[in-house]
């Protein structure tokens, strides 16, 4: 089986304190880590609810691609990240259902997982993310 299911659910966020306290409040998170990932400019919370973590994106960077959809867009859903067995296979079988990848090669994710992007083009307008930890 290639896909698995909804590893994390992204959302982009101006503030990341006022976003964890938000969150944590509507979701009691199990657990909360905090990653600084410098080469995407930005700050990331994980909160882990249930089987599902919200990954809360904050950029530290005006070049980054969070910064550039909050410019766009204002905070909200990011992408929806779809947990896979092998990033290489998903990737393979997602190209041959006709959908346009952003990554035609895994990228470091978070926490050192592997990920690739699909477009929104192929989607209906949302950012999905196939994600291997």
């Amino acid at each position: 089986m290639v896909y698995l299911k909804i590893d994390h659910i992204g959302i982009a966020v101006k503030d990341l304190e006022a976003a964890i306290r938000m969150y944590g409040l509507l979701t009691e998170p199990q657990e909360t880590e905090i990653i600084e990932v410098p080469q995407e400019g930005i700050r990331v919370a994980m909160l882990q609810v249930g089987d599902v973590r919200l990954e809360l994106l904050q950029p530290i960077t005006e070049q980054s691609t969070v910064s550039r959809f909050l410019q766009r867009r204002g905070p909200g859903l990011h992408h929806i990240a779809i947990r896979v067995g092998n990033i290489e296979d998903a990737i393979q079988k997602t190209r041959s259902h006709g959908f346009q990848l952003i990554d035609d090669v895994p990228r470091p994710g978070v926490c050192g997982a592997k990920a690739a992007f699909i477009h929104p083009k192929s989607t209906e307008g949302s950012l999905i993310e196939l994600y291997e930890r």
